[in-house]
């Protein structure tokens, strides 16, 4: 490649600290009801779609049973989050259960990356939502009779985003993407350019998916893309469409110099659409997705073989896997000299649609964190279409793989049935911790957290005993819990060292004003002279010195 005439982007290759980085991460995944759950999921490749009637029962026999469905969805906070209730009105009840699952991973995703949520308010901060279809808009909208005031702002797709930052009091851009399966894909390009252009301090990226009226599943079995089996078997020539499936993801993005952990860096985002197709409106286009690739790397000035990983799109549909092999084979393997290792998420959790994006990108981190690439499942036999495929030049992770070489190079690719395509670029954090995170002393180290439940505080305690008294993660819990976070109930301390728990405690606590006092380790009668020039502070003199 002759870097000298290629074009480069505005974007890449910033000023030191200003690359922009993913710093904390929350998720909910079929079965699955948290990320290190997903991760023992994936790792353990249980197939994670279900046919159980947790959505509906079978009423028709063109609508697949099989769906990938995300635990307790009708649960909710309401204390924590301010949102009034009410029988058949009030916020909570036209509420969109996409809404109450986008706050509560949002919180989550804050104190992952070591933050509290009041760090947040009237920051410049971003919320890009990737969503498309809301199945509950009919219930809320269309088949109660009793009108609420509540409704618009309970379901509306814009307050997906809006409600995110009102209740953390943001200033910064907030909206929804919608580009059918790659919205949430195109919500990390609007962020990471938001970022890079200064419009925006950090940014919140969400994608959220539920399926919970079969009618939407029977008209995308009429569209003739899901899998008549119940299975994604992605790039595997028995593949005959894809799963439906439920997800809720947010991560934070925000320069290095700000951060105060990093997972990865996004290197780079860019997108571009198909058009017109000859084969319809549905139709990938190989060509285009090559042109966005090609014009992708020229622009990083990365070499494309030098990809450790590619997290690809990976439906299993008869349309989209050839195109996509042919795409990744062409740019990315031709001069390769070993295997391009490749594999889609959505062979283990199906499809979700507009949050796919960043299920891929929780994958990638996953993979970065631990060190292997999790396995595809549903892969026995190469698609006879793709010639990089059948000759070895790509091969699907279908065991626990180390990650090839030590670049930390992964490529996310998507793309939506209506032509818009999106690819990005992670590269790890190169950071190893010092002897595993374990302080070089032997002092014991005081944790003190809290938390909106006694069992929330213990869990937190347990992670750390079984850590080892990890001391950058104790940093960052002491820098979460630095300010009160309105709303949590209950306070708890441990005292740890290497070979586990001194000592712990949890209370619940007392909402009267918080007490002060005054210790003097040694009384004696230099105290009782301090003591006159003491009671002129205010807050001193309501004491009485005995």
């Amino acid at each position: 490649m002759d870097k000298s005439k290629t074009r480069r982007s505005p974007y890449v290759k910033p000023e030191d600290g200003d690359n922009v980085v993913i710093t904390g991460m929350s998720g909910w995944f079929p079965d699955s009801r948290n990320i290190h759950h997903f991760r023992d999921n994936l790792f353990n490749k249980v197939d994670l779609i279900s046919g159980d009637f947790r959505r509906w029962k079978p009423l028709h026999p063109e609508v697949p049973q099989r769906t990938g469905k995300m635990y307790d969805i009708e649960k909710f906070d309401l204390g924590f989050f301010g949102v009034t209730t009410g029988v058949t009105t009030g916020q909570s009840y036209n509420m969109d259960p996409m809404v109450r699952l986008l706050l509560e991973r949002t919180v989550e995703a804050i104190i992952d990356a070591g933050y509290c949520p009041a760090d947040f308010e009237n920051t410049n901060t971003g919320v890009f939502v990737g969503t498309c279809n809301s199945e509950t808009e009919r219930c809320v909208y269309y088949e109660t009779l009793i009108p609420s005031t509540d409704a618009m702002t309970g379901a509306h797709r814009s307050m997906y985003a809006a409600r995110m930052s009102y209740y953390l009091k943001l200033k910064g851009m907030s909206f929804i993407t919608d580009t059918a399966c790659s919205s949430s894909a195109y919500a990390i390009e609007e962020a990471y350019c938001a970022i890079r252009e200064g419009l925006c301090d950090k940014a919140f990226v969400c994608g959220t998916n539920l399926c919970l009226i079969p009618a939407v599943s029977l008209q995308f079995t009429r569209l003739g893309v899901l899998s008549k089996d119940g299975a994604s078997k992605s790039f595997d020539a028995r593949g005959n469409g894809y799963v439906r499936s439920e997800s809720c993801v947010v991560i934070l993005l925000e320069k290095a110099k700000d951060a105060k952990r990093i997972y990865s860096e996004l290197i780079y985002a860019k997108t571009n659409c198909d058009g017109f197709k000859t084969k319809g409106i549905t139709f990938p286009s190989s060509e285009l997705q090559k042109a966005l690739m090609r014009d992708f790397y020229d622009e990083c000035h990365i070499d494309p073989t030098q990809l450790t990983f590619m997290e690809a799109h990976g439906t299993g549909t008869k349309a989209g896997d050839p195109e996509e092999l042919s795409t990744l084979d062409d740019v990315f393997c031709i001069k390769r000299t070993t295997p391009l290792l490749i594999g889609s998420v959505k062979s283990n959790i199906g499809h979700t649609e507009p949050a796919s994006g960043l299920c891929s990108i929780v994958k990638a981190i996953l993979a970065m964190e631990t060190g292997f690439i999790p396995p595809n499942i549903n892969y026995m036999i190469p698609r006879p279409e793709s010639e990089g495929l059948v000759s070895g030049r790509m091969v699907v992770v279908t065991e626990k793989t180390p990650l090839p070489d030590q670049r930390g190079l992964i490529g996310v690719n998507s793309f939506g049935f209506g032509g818009a395509n999106a690819h990005l670029l992670l590269h790890w954090n190169p950071k190893a911790k010092i002897n595993d995170g374990q302080p070089s002393d032997c002092l014991p180290r005081l944790l003190c957290i809290s938390g909106r439940t006694k069992d929330g505080i213990a869990a937190i305690l347990n992670d750390f005993q079984s850590r080892k008294c990890d001391a950058e993660y104790a940093y960052i819990i002491h820098v979460v819990n630095r300010k009160n976070i309105e709303g949590y109930l209950y306070r708890g301390y441990g005292i740890f060292d290497k070979t586990g728990e001194i000592k712990k405690s949890i209370s619940e606590l007392v909402a009267d004003k918080p007490q002060l006092y005054f210790v003097f380790t040694n009384f004696s009668g230099d105290v009782l002279k301090v003591a006159p020039h003491l009671m002129e502070i205010p807050i001193f003199a309501v004491f009485r010195l005995y």
